[in-house]
């Protein structure tokens, strides 16, 4: 059997993948906040870095500046929280910072469908997300 490949360490997901509720209290992350200013911040919203962010990496706190490296690809807000090992809530706090200052941008889940239930494509780009980690 042969041993595992180690992340390159490099990558932004191998940097992110601290844990951040070992170094840190939640609520030191958040300032104390438990809700994000945007309350209708979805777990399943997208998430996606933009030109703003990246020019501001450097000046923010480490754990937005991990979630501004995560974003070069999209992923939701549950995914975030998986990477950087955070609470879903802690998670939804600093990304919507981040919507609020401009760094990122979501794109909120679709309408449900006909049927009541929620885009399957949407849906399904979530659990391979969930599903690489």
């Amino acid at each position: 059997m042969t041993a595992p490949e180690k992340p390159d360490a490099r990558s932004p997901a191998s940097k992110a993948a601290k844990s951040y509720s070992r170094l840190t209290r939640p609520y030191a992350l958040t300032g104390g906040r438990t809700e994000p200013t945007d309350t209708s911040l979805a777990i399943e919203a997208l998430v996606e870095n933009t030109d703003s962010g990246l020019r501001a990496r450097d000046s923010l706190t480490f754990e937005k500046r991990d979630i501004i490296d995560l974003t070069t690809e999209t992923l939701s807000v549950a995914e975030v929280a998986a990477h950087l090992q955070v609470p879903l809530g802690v998670a939804r706090v600093l990304v919507g910072d981040l919507v609020e200052d401009g760094y990122v941008v979501i794109h909120k889940p679709a309408a449900p469908t006909r049927t009541g239930g929620q885009d399957p494509k949407l849906l399904q780009k979530v659990l391979d997300g969930l599903r690489s980690l």
